[in-house]
């Protein structure tokens, strides 16, 4: 599957978890809704989403764009934000006063880094990368998210090459962990296949 096809099924899915999650209880109300559960799972998606773009997706747009580096750096810069803000959702529980303002900007911040993908990356990408090249790209990240990490890393440097590097690192840890706390168990499954 090609990149750009690729990513849209994580935005779609992503955007349906923002909508459930948006004006989520909070308070008690929070605790009984089972709101942890949709947060991990949001947290797992994002993690494994932006960690792949970060190996792959952000080097192709540096590469064949003649704005490459500045969209990039842009958007890079939004998923460092959007990290800091899901590991205060990790680290917190639901009826916290920081856990919900967390997530009430993390939604906001979603929202508007996928429209600038879409709306302002893609389309450039599609008009001028070939479409063996963006199948290139995208089997590339389809392999990539099975042992992407689970859990946001907002210390690591978003750099591909620290990603392929210390990213398996901190992947591998992730998975041990998920494994012995269970947490793999509510590991949103892909988006089925179009």
């Amino acid at each position: 599957m090609d990149a750009l096809t690729f990513l849209r099924r994580d935005h779609q899915s992503v955007l349906g978890m923002l909508e459930v999650l948006d004006g989520a209880p909070r308070g008690d109300g929070a605790v009984e809704s089972g709101l942890d559960t949709m947060v991990t799972n949001l947290i797992i998606a994002e993690s494994q989403h932006e960690a792949i773009e970060e190996q792959f997706f952000w080097p192709a747009v540096r590469h064949w764009l003649d704005n490459g580096n500045a969209m990039a750096d842009y958007a890079v810069a939004q998923e460092q934000a959007g990290k800091k803000l899901l590991q205060r959702l990790e680290d917190g529980k639901p009826g916290e006063p920081d856990y919900h303002d967390a997530l009430e900007e993390f939604i906001t911040a979603a929202r508007k880094h996928i429209a600038y993908e879409q709306d302002d990356v893609w389309p450039r990408m599609a008009e001028l990368v070939t479409e063996e090249e963006l199948e290139k790209i995208g089997a590339k990240m389809e392999a990539a998210k099975k042992v992407a990490p689970t859990r946001p890393h907002p210390m690591t440097p978003p750099n591909a090459v620290v990603q392929k590097t210390m990213g398996l690192g901190a992947s591998t840890v992730d998975h041990v962990r998920d494994a012995v706390t269970g947490r793999d168990e509510k590991n949103p499954p892909d988006a089925p296949k179009p």
